[in-house]
């Protein structure tokens, strides 16, 4: 796991250096600038891009780093244009001692020029350069932006050009990860420690690449926090896979009831089933109506059907919970939801599947959500349930419009899994896993996922994992980002475009195996 820090302990860490440890912060500073030239460099030439650089300087640090960075490009013979918002007088302490150092060599190195921005027309130069670097606002952009960053913001988006930012996107909410003015970069290089907000919601489209960069301070100094939030590393499923002992059986090694599908959607029903299997467990067996049943028979072998009477009418009613009741207490893991519909009968019956509670472990997923919708889960006991929505499906959970949840989360994410003692998995791009206090963000995957089908599949996964092990958590940090890199490695051979859900299940055990070689090898 990689640990995610928030802004506030970022900047304790910088007095902390500068008050106790007596690093001077203009050499934070020039160590930020260093790092940047280094990193930025060698992205450049990896990208085979050169040319004039741009760089845009706010007030505050940000902007410092900004003009001891534009030095560093004009002393090694790189023409550099430099755009500052603001006068000394206005300008933070350090950010003002490096403008003025840039301004006095301004004037003897042809490689720099230094402008003062004063309307649009001050941004025409950027079109000059082929990278633009934005060192405007750093963490001290948060809401709305105000003139003149809102308006340069627009403009720079317009510009078809390698974009960079400093620290952070100018906009972004490092903490909340949501931008009301979003700037889109091709790179953003972050100092310090990461920042969380870099990882979803708006902050997850804002950068299409992160880099960390030091500052020169210890990096034990990060270690005193308590740290919530995490990337999820390729390591880390390779270290959750269950175990599989020489002694096990097919029921041992997993059991697990599938309640999906209905007349309306077989579909999700095969999906779901089979992702089981493919996720190594060893008993699937799918609950279905019986009136639905030829399509079934037609797209399913290994899988278990057991069939419930629907009256000829398609659907999950309340009756059929009972009457899979034992099949419901010999699983390890039940599922609900996907392709079920979202009739009166239907929603009794997942109700009914919630109160009786003779399940182990439940899954709920798609329609199976539906019953609950406005906090109706609060009327029952869903410890340690794993619900998997996604934005739109948590959206009606919880009663709150998507636009107010994307502007905080994790917090929304956490008051969730707290007030229901549950697991939330939130699809999306990222997928974010929540228990407890602590956040997993899964950025692996690609935007080819976005289709129908790929959170069936996801769901038989995770009861598969599931059946297999006690460790809950593990068990969807591992399904999750197995499910996201099996799509990166479909993409390479079909792009974003070409590959489909089915396709996922099929290839599933192929990104297992490739988590598993690449770990193996570095393991021996």
């Amino acid at each position: 796991m990689i640990p995610l820090y928030s802004t506030s302990q970022i900047r304790e860490t910088d007095k902390y250096a500068i008050e106790v440890l007596g690093m001077p912060g203009i050499l934070l500073m020039e160590n930020a600038s260093l790092e940047l030239f280094g990193i930025i460099s060698e992205q450049l030439k990896k990208l085979n891009i050169s040319g004039r650089v741009g760089i845009v300087c706010g007030k505050g640090n940000n902007g410092g780093d900004g003009f001891a960075l534009a030095r560093h490009f004009a002393n090694h013979g790189i023409p550099v244009t430099v755009i500052h918002t603001g006068e000394a007088g206005e300008m933070s302490g350090d950010c003002s001692l490096n403008f003025g150092i840039l301004k006095k060599i301004s004037g003897l190195n042809k490689n720099l020029s230094l402008k003062k921005y004063r309307n649009l027309r001050s941004l025409v130069e950027l079109k000059k350069c082929n990278i633009v670097i934005d060192a405007m606002l750093g963490s001290g952009g948060i809401g709305e932006l105000k003139s003149p960053y809102k308006e340069i913001v627009g403009y720079l988006n317009k510009l078809r050009k390698y974009k960079v930012s400093v620290d952070i996107p100018t906009g972004l909410d490092a903490d909340k990860g949501y931008a009301e003015d979003k700037l889109k970069v091709d790179l953003t290089v972050t100092l310090g420690e990461l920042k969380k907000g870099l990882f979803f919601s708006d902050g997850y489209e804002l950068s299409k690449e992160i880099k960390k960069g030091g500052i020169g301070v210890d990096p034990g100094l990060y270690s005193r926090y308590k740290i919530n939030e995490y990337l999820i590393e390729p390591e880390d499923a390779f270290n959750y896979l269950p175990e599989k002992g020489k002694g096990i059986n097919k029921y041992s090694s997993g059991k697990v009831l599938t309640i999906a599908g209905s007349g309306k959607y077989p579909g999700a029903a095969v999906m779901t089933s089979k992702g089981v299997l493919k996720a190594g467990a060893g008993a699937s067996v799918l609950a279905f109506p019986l009136s639905a049943s030829g399509f079934i028979h037609k797209n399913i072998t290994e899988v278990v059907v057991e069939h419930y009477n629907d009256g000829n009418k398609g659907y999950l009613a309340e009756k059929n919970i009972i009457d899979l009741e034992k099949r419901i207490e010999w699983a390890d893991v039940v599922s609900a939801g996907p392709g079920l519909g979202r009739n009166e009968a239907t929603q009794n019956a997942l109700k009914k599947l919630l109160s009786t509670r003779k399940f182990k472990k439940l899954v709920i997923d798609a329609d199976g959500l539906f019953p609950f919708n406005y906090k109706e889960y609060l009327n029952y006991n869903t410890k340690n349930i794993v619900f998997t929505p996604h934005m739109g499906e948590f959206s009606s959970l919880i009663g709150i419009y998507i636009s107010k949840i994307k502007k905080d989360v994790l917090a929304y994410g956490k008051e969730f899994v707290q007030e229901t003692n549950s697991y939330l998995v939130l699809k999306g791009a990222p997928t974010i896993i929540f228990y407890k206090e602590e956040v997993f963000i899964n950025t692996a995957g690609n935007p080819g996922m976005a289709k129908f089908g790929t959170g069936d599949v996801l769901t038989g996964i995770i009861s598969g994992f599931l059946a297999q092990q006690e460790d809950i958590l593990k068990s969807l940090v591992c399904a999750v980002y197995l499910h996201s890199i099996t799509a990166d490695l479909l993409k390479t051979q079909y792009t974003e475009y070409g590959y489909t859900a089915e396709n996922i299940l099929e290839y599933f055990p192929r990104g297992i195996k490739f988590i598993k070689d690449t770990f193996a090898i570095q393991s021996r």
